[in-house]
């Protein structure tokens, strides 16, 4: 597996169809989450913790045919749009395969949401 020093390292070696849908979901990402990405894992993820994977809140994950866009504790977040899957544990994503499968309003509210369910964990 290559490693990455950066988030936009990562996301610089991308093919082209998949570095302009994380060109898009990044800034949202960053909105929320100001300067809290790094590689862990071998893949962009944004923590509230000190260190990369502390206090995880969501990431980014490229595969063969789409992006993945992901949350921690996703499946704690409402989605009255149903397009956030389950994933292991408490872990939810959707699958991003073109622009158009950004919604930045739906999107920028999971991103509050899963900041916030971290926020209270840590109090």
């Amino acid at each position: 597996m290559t490693k990455f020093a950066t988030v936009r390292d990562y996301l610089a070696s991308l093919p082209e169809s998949q570095r302009e849908i994380t060109g898009e979901l990044l800034p949202l990402i960053e909105a929320a989450l100001p300067g809290a990405g790094a590689v862990w894992q071998g893949h962009p993820v944004w923590s509230l913790g000190p260190a990369p994977g502390r206090t995880p809140v969501c990431y980014v994950k490229a595969y063969s045919t789409y992006v993945t866009f992901g949350f921690w504790r996703g499946q704690e977040i409402a989605d009255p749009s149903g397009r956030l899957e389950p994933g292991a544990r408490q872990m939810a994503g959707v699958k991003l395969r073109t622009l158009a499968d950004i919604d930045a309003e739906a999107f920028t509210t999971w991103l509050h949401t899963a900041r916030a369910l971290e926020d209270r964990a840590g109090d």
